[in-house]
């Protein structure tokens, strides 16, 4: 009896033991499963051997249309970047003049970062945020060694641009998570560059000194610096808006009249004729030269060349003859061009999305993505460097490329190990395109705003040396991934990011450095140290979680909405639903819900299938079965 029921008992084990394994495997796939691989765009079209030459002229005709489509939509997308930047500059373009003016605090070298930042995102501009940087070192109101930290928050600031453009692709979980990914991988090398080089510019003067020596070591000659997409796109964007930018640089150099004058440019031709007049001065000691001076009772008088500008020609911007206020312009303007980016960026993806499939995506996925063969694979980062400075130079603009490849990452052409150093090749490009302008300037200002542009270049030339050469020091990705993890999951949590890391933190840091260098050091020395703690701590429970005491393994021992976002999620869908007014917005919030459903399911789907194809399981008929139940299930679910 014993005996049968161990046979028994034996056979319940064996039928129990495929179903365990099964599970096990299952497991194992799951988490071989990559949420970072690259997507296949596969062709539902059908194949070009099947069709007949009708057919065949037809389809390469719509292509040739979308394509044209395609470099359209770019077209529009560019020029609405540039009239952002314009509305911007009309919005807060005074306001970034006189954050300007207080050189005291801008002495302060954390402060004179934050303002680089909050500047760049005033005006959306680095290429102006850097010239008034410049001009403010040619007229000597600031030295080049003040100016440094400027230009580096001026490259933060910049970096803002093609994060917001991710958010637009916010509608698909998987396309978010690359997209976000590959733009804040920018973000992260941008400030990881400051944390090490700021303290040893402060310490050291490095760029200061090596930029010194460049300037010393060449004769350098002034020129002029070329234009290149800024012909094509000029012929729209100055038909709708021309700003008069030396209003800006005016008022950070303390002119009294440009804050009374309008950032909207009305006379694009004007004449200046200068004369030599007679004019009553208060003293002798005012007179241009002791010869060219003479006293008539109480009057002193001495000649003087007088300039008189005339207007000649209007400009013809549709805003010229509007009277409206350069805030009420602005707004207009930024309200129509982020109208058209968001909508360009959306058609843009979604001709690409119907372009590149098949053997075309295979085939742009190999020419990007694929290293060249060993022992020469390194070379193709380089190039990549190189090729995305190259195209920055084009469009004369780091925001216009970074914008345009983040789609590709999103939909999956660019994987994000690629985008990288492209993005760092933008950084190079955005310089060299400053370098040139510098070059263009007068020859009594040449020194200072081209030693001001070098700075920039070499501060990029030395984040790359940190950040790139070797692949353990690549953390830019390793951060971007993780930050795209967290977005895919929480998509509410890439606002969350977006307002703290370039506004809230650098409002926060300024604020500090106005109140002296003792609260600066007394708030942030334990806030920094604190974090420092937290990250090795975070380090350590993953590798070497036998090194910390048993409460610090993990974080369990804080309350949950300390360590996870899952409460805040749980807090922000509730403020979501009680905000929503009508049944669209209650379908926003429940969309959230439905894509994590649908997000499971394909990766339920993709995770059973690959135990179906697995030969050992195949082989347990039982196994088999229950593989075919549950697939059908996850296909009705889909349903």
């Amino acid at each position: 009896m014993d005996h049968k029921n161990k046979e028994a008992h034996g056979v319940s084990e064996s039928k129990a033991s495929p179903a365990h394994s099964m599970m096990a495997l299952v497991d194992d796939v799951q988490e071989e499963v990559d949420p970072w691989e690259m997507p296949e765009l596969k062709d539902t079209g059908v194949p070009w051997s099947a069709l007949d030459i009708k057919g065949k002229l037809l389809r390469v005709m719509i292509s040739v249309g979308k394509l044209i489509l395609l470099l359209g939509f770019l077209y529009m997308f560019i020029c609405s970047l540039d009239i952002l930047s314009s509305a911007f500059q009309l919005v807060g373009g005074k306001a970034a003049g006189n954050i300007f003016q207080d050189n005291n605090v801008l002495s302060n070298p954390l402060a004179g970062l934050v303002i680089g930042v909050l500047v760049t995102l005033l005006v959306q501009s680095s290429s102006t945020s850097s010239s008034i940087v410049v001009s403010m070192v040619s007229s000597g109101i600031l030295t080049v060694q003040v100016a440094v930290p400027i230009i580096m928050g001026t490259n933060i600031g910049t970096s803002v641009t093609n994060t917001l453009v991710a958010m637009t692709q916010a509608g698909d979980r998987s396309t978010f998570r690359r997209a976000f990914a590959g733009a804040t991988v920018h973000d992260f090398f941008n400030w990881l560059s400051v944390l090490v080089l700021l303290p040893l510019e402060v310490i050291t003067g490095y760029l200061y000194v090596v930029t010194k020596l460049i300037i010393d070591s060449f004769k350098i000659e002034s020129g002029e610096a070329p234009e290149l997409l800024n012909v094509i796109t000029d012929i729209v964007t100055e038909s709708i808006i021309q700003l008069d930018e030396s209003v800006i640089s005016g008022i950070a150099t303390g002119d009294a009249e440009a804050s009374n004058k309008s950032l909207i440019k009305i006379w694009c031709k004007t004449f200046t004729n200068s004369t030599l007049m007679n004019v009553t001065v208060p003293g002798p000691e005012n007179c241009t030269s002791p010869s060219l001076c003479w006293v008539d009772g109480n009057y002193t008088f001495t000649m003087k060349n007088i300039s008189n500008t005339y207007n000649v020609q209007k400009c013809k911007h549709i805003f010229v003859n509007v009277n409206l206020s350069d805030l009420a312009v602005g707004l207009i303007l930024l309200v129509l061009s982020l109208l058209v980016l968001c909508s360009c960026l959306i058609l843009i993806v979604k001709l690409l999305n119907s372009m590149l499939k098949g053997q075309v995506a295979t085939v742009i996925k190999k020419i990007i993505n694929t290293d060249f063969p060993f022992p020469f694979g390194w070379v193709t980062g380089y190039i990549a460097i190189l090729a995305g400075a190259g195209m920055t130079f084009i469009v004369q603009s780091s925001s216009v490329f970074t914008s345009a490849i983040t789609p590709l990452v999103g939909i999956g052409v660019i994987s994000i190990e690629r985008a990288y150093p492209l993005s760092l090749g933008s950084n190079i490009g955005t310089t060299t395109t400053a370098i040139l302008a510098a070059m263009a300037g007068p020859g009594d200002t040449l020194t200072n705003s081209l030693q001001i542009a070098l700075v920039h270049f070499l501060f990029n030339i030395s984040g790359i040396v940190l950040w790139y050469p070797i692949p353990f020091t690549r953390i830019p990705i390793r951060l971007a991934k993780s930050l795209g993890d967290i977005t895919a999951s929480y998509r509410w949590f890439a606002a969350v990011y977006i307002i703290n890391c370039f506004f809230v933190l650098p409002l926060l840091v300024f604020s500090l450095s106005l109140a002296g260098w003792q609260v600066l050091v007394g708030v942030g020395a334990p806030l920094l140290i604190m974090l420092v703690l937290i990250i090795v701590v975070n380090v350590l429970q993953k590798r070497k979680p036998g090194c910390l005491p048993g409460v610090l393994r993990s974080w369990d021992f804080l309350p949950l909405w300390a360590h996870s976002l899952a409460p805040w999620d749980k807090v922000v869908s509730a403020c979501t639903a009680k905000c929503c007014c009508c049944c669209k917005c209650c379908q926003g919030t429940s969309d959230n819900q439905i894509d994590k459903t649908k997000e499971s399911l394909e990766k339920n789907e993709k995770t059973l299938s690959a135990v179906y194809d697995n030969p050992v399981m195949s082989a347990e008929k039982e196994v088999e079965d229950e593989i075919k139940i549950e697939l059908s299930i996850v296909k009705l679910s889909r349903l």
